[in-house]
């Protein structure tokens, strides 16, 4: 499939989609949104192992929602656009394999919101992110209220969501939303790498992690755990498990379905 604002490329197991708007710094529309959940179900029916989220350009991953298109929707149209965000964000979380957002510049409001449901986040050195929505007479509606707090606390959340603060490269990763923070020229190259990283690991494993991680989010403590229990046990009898343990005996590289 092709589409006229969103890109989606291969790299051997790693799918990247690309959000191409860069004369409108990458803001979401409807036909965005859209092509972004197309894209997404695309590399998850080729069974990508890794997902990279990032936007076109030198100058924003995704500077936020289509204000344009917002600000006269009805109550009823803001519901459907809220669904629309919200069913992106989630099949970012849900993804099957570990999905990176790789923000290279401006992620405000929406845009913050779909690095949020990103399992990774680098950045480059002049990334700036937010929740900004505050100061458009709304609030966050993609998840950030949900998702921020577990990232970076309930203090830093509720500063970034009530003041609308927007956080340079190096604070936010000392706050905990991004785990990695690299020149703009190296961005590229150091995600490329971590993506490849995390596509030459055992499928099943990986998606089994990344589900019990998710559930750690859903569940009381004590049903997270005997969730866990399940999970791992389940593991045992694939051919990654018995081809990790037995490498590992054997002190040779395993070489995982």
């Amino acid at each position: 499939m092709s589409w006229e604002t969103v890109q989606l490329d291969w790299n051997d197991a790693v799918a990247t989609v690309t959000v191409d708007r860069p004369d409108a710094l990458n803001a979401l529309n409807e036909p965005t949104l859209e092509a972004m959940a197309e894209a997404i179900a695309e590399a998850e029916a080729k069974e990508a192992r890794a997902l990279v989220l990032t936007g076109a350009g030198d100058s924003a991953f995704i500077a936020g929602a289509d204000i344009a298109h917002m600000q006269d929707l009805s109550v009823a149209e803001a519901q459907s656009w809220g669904d629309l965000g919200h069913a992106v964000a989630d099949a970012l979380e849900s993804f099957p394999a570990p999905t990176i957002a790789a923000v290279n510049g401006y992620a405000f409001g929406g845009g913050c919101e779909m690095a949020l449901a990103c399992d990774l986040r680098v950045a480059s050195e002049s990334a700036v992110i937010g929740n900004t929505e505050i100061d458009l007479g709304i609030i966050p509606g993609w998840g950030a209220t949900q998702r921020l707090p577990r990232l970076v606390g309930a203090e830093t959340a509720r500063r970034m969501i009530f003041l609308g603060e927007r956080l340079d490269a190096e604070s936010a990763a000392e706050a905990g939303l991004f785990g990695e923070v690299v020149p703009d020229e190296e961005l590229e190259d150091v995600v490329d790498e971590l993506a490849s990283r995390i596509a030459a690991k055992p499928s099943v494993a990986m998606r089994t992690a990344k589900q019990s991680l998710n559930y750690s989010h859903e569940a009381p403590r004590s049903a997270a755990l005997e969730y866990e229990k399940r999970a791992f046990a389940s593991l045992f009898g694939t051919h990654d498990q018995r081809e990790g343990m037995t490498a590992f005996v054997e002190d040779r590289e395993p070489e995982f379905e």
